[in-house]
């Protein structure tokens, strides 16, 4: 092959494996971009597209031996999270052609003309129509779920858009496999395999979010990544909408309640959500709020057991492996930290998990000294923030940047409210308090669970205030196919004009929103 090659690499061994591909250059990223828009009118289809969605699904579930032997070979993440993913990966899909099917995602509202009116109101009726050629931009830590065929492809798709995908170079051999799955079935579907294409190379990347007929981009990734294409696509001549997950820390807070109550239960559930997927998880808990004293102290017992008790884990890939050990080494050299339980290297191709800790009145007293502390590191390590009174923990919240969860450790009692029958002005319990701070923070608010583990729901929210996510939208769930669609609304137009989704008999049978009233 020609041209700068596409390696395949074992995380294991950090050896190449097989070239896969050759980044695209300039042109070859054209192509891909008007390939796609040509396809747009096949795509408008809504019958086809979800034909194509099933049909996906079923492609993928039936090569599942061959799409997860070869994730796992590039990935290191293991046969079983990676047949877990790929189930939720098809049931994504599934549910993207339901939502399409449902057709409530097109907001169909219209106001019928009423002269009586001062001032009289014309006829008006809106829908969503997609905005054209997606780029997704994948994300290392699932190479399912959140790359080629993931939640971004699915809902792009399933509103009508089709996409280009920048493959991420730790999966390029399972990018390409998906890709082709994907191809395959747009093809026995009636439509173009152009809908879904792929390039590889960073400039690739650049050359995508730059293209003029790109309408829109999806990004899971870092901050510093996804920032540079936030800003890359807000300076185009034309500005594009990009909905991006960068980074989280996603804070939890144990209440003294919680502890006294559970201790030793809290520590072993927080060890095996920090070590999940050897804590590459973009909603692994980060830093964790434990109170002083004797059950804070039970608590953190557990939680160095469980971690001492982790084998050494494989990370994505070698670079991550080093940004790791380095991460984990400068916030351990930082004054009042110490780490119980030594996260970093494991060996010459592993790390070992671990926590850092120290006094919330040390953080409080010198934020900036600790910015580290308050940023996200990827790999199998958590701060514990031990703190005095819910005040401390309410100041050390409030240094916090947006996240894409936060969870609130609480006791029976606390959940079970104070039952107190409300007061004109009345004084909210210190678990209500907590739930309003952490609410500003968090796009998702969790109660006694755990944060990683993303359930794929029509009430699922993935995404929270910057750096969290770049937009107000979520990834995950059946609501991720509105960031791909825009509203028009059409006034005074004649019936047989309409698109069909719009005419008074409602032909397709869609659920609307006539002058107030829900009709189908």
């Amino acid at each position: 092959m020609a041209g700068t090659p596409v390696w395949s690499v074992d995380p294991r061994t950090g050896k190449q494996r097989e070239q896969v591909a050759v980044e695209a250059t300039p042109s070859e990223v054209d192509r891909a971009v008007r390939a796609a828009d040509a396809a747009r009118g096949a795509l408008a289809d809504r019958a086809a597209r979800i034909v194509f969605l099933r049909a996906a699904a079923d492609l993928l579930d039936a090569s599942a031996a061959h799409v997860v032997e070869a994730a796992d070979a590039e990935t290191a993440l293991g046969p079983g999270r990676l047949t877990g993913e790929l189930g939720r990966t098809t049931y994504q899909l599934r549910a993207v052609a339901d939502a399409v099917e449902d057709g409530a995602y097109l907001d169909v509202r219209i106001d019928r003309a009423d002269p009586a009116l001062a001032p009289p109101r014309p006829d008006l009726r809106r829908y969503k129509v997609p905005l054209g050629v997606v780029a997704v931009y994948a994300a290392s830590n699932f190479p399912l779920a959140f790359s080629v065929p993931g939640g971004d492809t699915a809902s792009a798709l399933g509103a009508g858009c089709p996409v280009v995908v920048k493959v991420h170079p730790d999966h390029p051999a399972t990018s390409e496999l998906c890709a082709s799955l994907l191809r395959r079935a747009a093809e026995d579907s009636g439509l173009p395999a152009d809908v879904v294409s792929v390039v590889h190379g960073f400039d690739a990347g650049l050359e995508l979010i730059r293209h003029p007929l790109v309408a829109a981009a999806g990004f899971t990734g870092s901050i510093r990544g996804g920032r540079a294409l936030f800003d890359a696509a807000a300076a185009r001549p034309v500005p594009i909408p990009f909905h991006g997950e960068l980074g989280s820390l996603n804070p939890v807070v144990v209440t003294p309640a919680a502890a006294a109550e559970r201790a030793e239960e809290i520590g072993a559930g927080l060890a095996g959500s920090v070590t999940l997927g050897v804590g590459q998880f973009c909603v692994k808990p980060g830093l964790v709020l434990v109170p002083e004293g004797a059950d804070g102290d039970r608590l953190t017992g557990a939680l160095a057991k469980a971690l001492g008790e982790t084998e050494p884990g494989v990370l994505l890939d070698h670079r991550m492996r080093d940004g790791f050990v380095t991460g984990v080494g400068e916030r351990a050299a930082l004054p009042g930290v110490v780490a119980p339980v030594t996260p970093g290297a494991g060996g010459e191709h592993t790390v070992g998990a671990g926590y850092l800790t120290l006094a919330a009145r040390g953080l409080l007293a010198d934020p900036r000294a600790y910015g580290t502390l308050l940023e996200e590191c990827f790999g199998p390590v958590t701060v514990v923030v031990r703190y005095a009174d819910q005040v401390e923990a309410s100041a050390v919240l409030a240094l916090l940047p947006g996240n894409l969860t936060a969870t609130l450790q609480l006791s029976a009692a606390e959940c079970a409210g104070n039952g107190a029958t409300p007061a004109p002005t009345p004084v909210p319990a210190p678990a209500e308090q907590l739930i309003g701070l952490v609410t500003r923070l968090a796009g998702r608010v969790v109660v006694n669970a755990w944060p990683t583990g993303v359930a794929v729901a029509p009430a699922q929210h993935h995404g929270g205030p910057y750096p969290a996510a770049t937009s107000h939208s979520t990834s995950v769930g059946g609501t991720a196919i509105e960031r791909w669609l825009r509203p028009v609304a059409y006034q005074s137009v004649p019936d047989p004009l309409l698109p069909p989704e719009l005419r008074e008999a409602n032909p397709l049978g869609l659920p609307r929103l006539v002058t107030g009233t829900p009709t189908t």
